[in-house]
């Protein structure tokens, strides 16, 4: 399976990152940080009684390569990427910094965060508590848990980590167990991966399966696989908060002028 290749190779990354910049540094440095922006308030939608009322919002990522794709953008400026993001509508930005499999990293999220004034979202294989520390450390203002990466205990023990230090957690799932993991940890802000990362086959249909069993209370965020007004139109109308998109924003010439096509008459 190719999230366990993934998986592997994180772990060694942790271990030779630590070994460098020990987790007593980066807690030391963690305690004198100006407090998260809001991620997710930032991606709500306004509410009368459970219905969106307002427009559904869109974190724009920025990615240099994928395992599916290999290169989506070469050269590529974060900061000039967030900028034209956050000029098209945005409401957040999403920034890859897994090193292998992506070719991001953590000088990316800084140079997004620096550019705009939208909350940014660390995209990554977190699986320890020194990742959560090192995400806070390098101005993350959420980061990203994966049902599929972690078993039930270690997804709460740093789901209740990320709180502690005020980041914002996007829990993702993808089965109606793992949406199950993410009710019991009290997940405010929940992912539905279209995306298979066992097959990385994308099916949209997804989301609209599991949004009937999400809790009225979260905030919903649905990822993968959206590609045209349409998607997104379907979206909105069925109650999801926002969208995270990457790929069909990197691919096009424009990415600013795709986001605004795809947000072409998305209110809800």
């Amino acid at each position: 399976m190719f999230l366990s290749t993934i998986l592997s190779h994180k772990r060694q990354e942790v271990t030779e990152r630590e070994s460098a910049v020990p987790l007593a540094d980066l807690r030391s440095r963690a305690l004198d940080l100006p407090p998260p922006r809001d991620f997710t308030e930032a991606v709500a939608r306004v509410r009368r009684g459970t219905k969106r009322v307002s427009p559904l919002r869109a974190i724009a990522e920025i990615k240099r390569a994928s395992p599916s794709l290999g290169v989506i953008r070469d050269p590529l400026d974060p900061a000039e990427i967030a900028a034209a993001y956050r000029a098209a509508g945005a409401s957040a930005i999403s920034v890859l910094t897994d090193s292998r499999f992506f070719r991001g990293n953590l000088e990316d999220l800084e140079a997004a965060r620096g550019a705009v004034d939208l909350p940014v979202l660390r995209k990554d294989f977190i699986l320890t508590p020194y990742q959560i520390y090192e995400s806070r450390v390098h101005l993350a203002d959420a980061i990203l848990l994966i049902a599929a990466a972690l078993d039930p205990s270690q997804l709460l023990d740093l789901y209740s980590l990320a709180k502690s230090l005020s980041l914002h957690t996007l829990l993702e799932v993808h089965t109606l167990e793992e949406l199950e993991t993410a009710r019991k940890a009290g997940a405010a802000l929940i992912g539905i991966n279209n995306r298979d990362l066992a097959t990385f086959e994308t099916r949209l249909e997804t989301t609209f399966t599991l949004l009937p069993h999400v809790p009225q209370e979260a905030v919903v965020v649905s990822e993968s696989g959206i590609g045209r007004p349409e998607d997104v139109r379907r979206l909105a109308a069925a109650g999801v908060d926002a969208i995270l998109v990457g790929e069909v924003l990197l691919t096009s010439p424009d990415p600013g002028e795709k986001l605004r096509e795809l947000l072409a008459g998305s209110a809800g």
